[in-house]
């Protein structure tokens, strides 16, 4: 059985493996004190930093090719043009010479040109959106692109209220899905009529004076709605000072993959370039008057996929950021506290009393001197003393 022992303090402290901090090291100094308090901003302050930094993300743009030719392109009409229905006709045509709008008719309804004063608001709104979304879009297209709003408007408001003259224009608009290759979306006099290799326009019994392709463009695009596409078309509105006139718009297709941290869609931006020129078959100006889309499909496809650091990755970055500023701020406050102490003990010590306290504080640290082991003299008399237990 064992018996009771007394445990010594000292032989407890002696066996202590961890190291002490010398009490010279301790004493406190106005350059220490201001760094330690610059440090832990500094700290704090990049802590918060990275932290954001981690919470944000990062938008990164691919160009690829595309391969995806057997799938069907989507396109999104609301035109109104200032004549009635029954003396214009839409059509789109591409390069296989297949009439798509055979297969989907797009709706056209009798309404008035002139807007109410809640639609006009509603369409000036809509033009100087996309006309400052089209200038500013390199500065805030990160903003669009995670905003996640699909529509930045609404739609066009109702009329209230109906003139009391017969309608003057057509509201031509809807969806088609057409084949992923060049074509041409058309509005012109008289209706279509299909034939073996295309299709023609019947307007053997209008003049001159019947035509007026004034029209505005409510809604124009591609695929499906998606945050951070900007349609460069809509809130278009052209007057035709001439009564044959041909608009023409030259539409460059590019395919979206975008892939965010929640959701993936498929969609399309485009570039456009309009030209208009009046038909006067006596200068040499030939060509149908109307209103033409002629769009074509991009071979590469641009790829938006949003990232994130991982947990991991934020976690070491975090702790090289603190740990890096915790020993820069040791060094330089070593550096900046051994120039202040020759400054004032060795070019000051007579001028100021004041200093006097600081070289005996920094005297202390140079009388710890290195202990040799080898060197230690051994004492001549060694008492021992057994107690009986």
């Amino acid at each position: 059985m064992l018996r009771r022992r007394n445990v010594n303090i000292k032989t407890v402290k002696e066996l202590d493996a961890f190291p002490k901090v010398p009490e010279p090291y301790v004493d406190k100094t106005a350059v220490g004190g201001t760094f330690s308090i610059f440090t832990i901003c500094t700290i704090a302050y990049l802590i918060i930093a990275e932290t954001s930094y981690y919470l944000d993300s990062r938008l990164q743009f691919k160009f690829e090719t595309d391969t995806d030719i057997d799938a069907k392109l989507k396109i999104n009409i609301d035109i109104t043009v200032a004549m009635p229905c029954g003396r214009i006709g839409a059509d789109v045509l591409d390069s296989t010479n297949q009439n798509m709008v055979g297969h989907e008719s797009l709706e056209q309804e009798d309404t008035w040109w002139e807007l109410t004063q809640e639609q006009r608001s509603h369409f000036e709104a809509l033009k100087h959106t996309n006309s400052y979304l089209r200038e500013e879009y390199h500065a805030i297209h990160e903003l669009l692109w995670k905003s996640n709003q699909v529509t930045l408007y609404s739609e066009m408001p109702k009329r209230t209220h109906q003139p009391i003259y017969a309608p003057n224009a057509c509201r031509i608009h809807g969806s088609l899905n057409v084949n992923k290759v060049a074509g041409n979306f058309h509005i012109t006099a008289g209706k279509s009529l299909s034939i073996p290799k295309g299709h023609i326009h019947i307007s053997a019994f209008m003049t001159e004076k019947d035509y007026n392709f004034t029209h505005r463009i409510n809604k124009f695009s591609f695929g499906g709605p998606s945050p951070g596409i900007v349609h460069p078309l809509e809130g278009d509105e052209k007057i035709a000072d001439n009564n044959m006139l041909l608009y023409q718009y030259f539409v460059e297709v590019v395919p979206t993959d975008i892939q965010t941290l929640l959701s993936t869609s498929k969609t399309y931006q485009y570039s456009v370039k309009d030209h208009q020129r009046p038909i006067n078959h006596q200068k040499g100006s030939h060509g149908s008057p109307g209103i033409f889309f002629k769009y074509d499909m991009s071979a590469l496809k641009i790829k938006v996929t949003q990232q994130r650091d991982t947990v991991c990755q934020f976690l070491v970055k975090l702790c090289a950021t603190v740990g890096g500023i915790f020993v820069t701020s040791g060094l330089v406050k070593n550096i900046v506290q051994s120039f202040w102490y020759v400054v004032c003990c060795k070019f000051l010590a007579n001028k100021e009393n004041k200093n006097d306290q600081i070289c005996s504080i920094n005297s202390n640290y140079q009388m710890i001197a290195t202990i040799n082991l080898l060197n230690v003299p051994a004492p001549e008399n060694v008492d021992i003393m057994f107690k009986p237990q």
